[in-house]
């Protein structure tokens, strides 16, 4: 990791954001790929699957292949499986809500009623790695929320075959269907669908540059979870915080890749320069560190450093602070709040989702979760008493907006004087 340290003289989040890569820009070829596949259909999905990702013997993986990686699946792997899928589970179904009817004064209800879409798309990143923990992530939640079917999506390995670890999960989580298919051209699958391949209502995941640009382009022909982009870490310290404890929460989260954001932001200008010295130590001893940068923010106080996390708003805020409790109470924006540190806990068992808002999105949007694959439907119940109370009202604004034939309806619903069907 490479530390650069600074004053703050703002709230400005750009003077952090702005020491990561910036990816390439990608729109144009997610394009053609998306036109492709809308065009070609299986052809062109299993064309550019192995153009990018490798040869595949069958891009459907069979029912058979899933029994097989869940029955080899190391003992160890499938208890922190099962432990990370309980957890999830116990809290995505405490996210979802019993209807609810609102009674109104003119005497009808409005009942808001909470609906499951019929099939989500799943996509989890594959190829030379594997991530079991995003199919727990993604497929739990949508499980719970009432999810008829799920398909999810994952590019094969260099060997032209899926990961045994994320198959095994598939079988664990419920998982109706797994392609072999990765990149902008399975977003595109999922999207249109295919001959082998039904569209979906919402895809979720994560993703690289050319995944989330495709899931960019087609929200709105389905529904999309968010954007994600590079991970981000920002831990906000004071005086007593472990060095060594924050030095590896950073580099955990630098494992994701050179482009990650990670920063420290703290008053106490000793405990940032045992960090950075940390920081650096662990990165050089332990080869899947990438070369993240790491920003040191030194904070008039660590009032100010939530200040700045409020503005930063970063996909996981940890609080490695001796009132962090208070000073949770404070923060307004982060993906996920870690009081005291452990964001390795969030990306697999803790129970909260590790699919988050990046970019300073959490400043509107929060987790992936069961609301993620639910979507609001509105009930009204207009008895005629209700309709002759409110008529009047919607006919006045209907005909100051210029459109009469809406207040016409009103009125001859309530049995107006002035309706159409009085009309000669």
């Amino acid at each position: 990791m490479r530390a650069r340290s600074f004053t703050l003289e703002s709230t400005d989040p750009g003077q952090v954001r702005a020491l990561a890569q910036r990816p390439a820009d990608v729109g144009s070829t997610v394009a053609a790929i998306l036109a492709d596949v809308r065009k070609r259909g299986d052809e062109a999905v299993l064309e550019l699957t192995r153009r990018f990702d490798g040869e595949v013997a069958r891009p459907r993986v069979t029912p058979e292949e899933l029994d097989a990686a869940l029955a080899g699946l190391d003992s160890g792997v499938r208890v922190g499986l099962d432990t990370a899928i309980a957890n999830v589970r116990r809290v995505a179904k405490a996210e979802l809500s019993e209807n609810v009817a609102v009674g109104l004064p003119e005497g009808h209800t409005v009942t808001l009623r909470h609906l499951p879409v019929a099939r989500a798309g799943v996509y989890v990143p594959g190829g030379r790695a594997a991530y079991p923990s995003s199919v727990v992530m993604c497929c739990v939640p949508a499980r719970a929320a009432g999810v008829t079917r799920i398909a999810l999506a994952t590019p094969p390995g260099p060997d032209g075959k899926p990961s045994t670890h994320t198959l095994a999960a598939c079988k664990l989580c419920g998982v109706d269907e797994v392609h072999l298919m990765g990149g902008a051209q399975a977003i595109a699958a999922l999207a249109y669908g295919t001959a082998s391949v039904a569209p979906v209502d919402v895809i979720v995941g994560p993703g690289n540059a050319y995944v989330q640009e495709a899931k960019r382009q087609l929200a709105g022909v389905v529904g999309i979870d968010s954007i994600a982009g590079p991970t981000e870490l920002l831990v906000v310290a004071d005086a007593q915080a472990d060095p060594e404890l924050v030095a590896l929460d950073l580099a955990a989260q630098a494992e994701h890749g050179s482009d990650s954001v990670v920063a420290v932001a703290s008053p106490d200008a000793n405990l940032l320069e045992a960090v950075s010295a940390a920081a650096a130590r662990i990165a050089a001893e332990r080869p899947t560190v990438k070369d993240a940068p790491l920003a040191l923010v030194l904070t008039p106080s660590v009032e100010a450093a939530v200040e700045f996390a409020n503005a930063f708003a970063p996909e996981h805020l940890e609080l490695a602070c001796e009132d962090a409790t208070r000073l949770s109470d404070l923060v307004r924006t982060s993906g996920c709040v870690f009081i005291g540190g452990g964001a390795a806990f969030g990306d697999y068992a803790a129970g909260s989702n590790h699919v988050l808002p990046t970019g300073g999105a959490a400043r509107f949007s929060g987790p992936l979760g069961a609301s993620t694959f639910r979507r609001r439907q509105a009930l009204v119940s207009l008895p005629e008493s209700a309709a002759s109370a409110l008529a009047p009202h919607v006919s006045s604004v209907a005909r100051a907006e210029g459109f009469p034939v809406h207040a016409e309806s009103a009125e001859a619903r309530a049995g107006s004087p002035g309706s159409s069907g009085d009309r000669k």
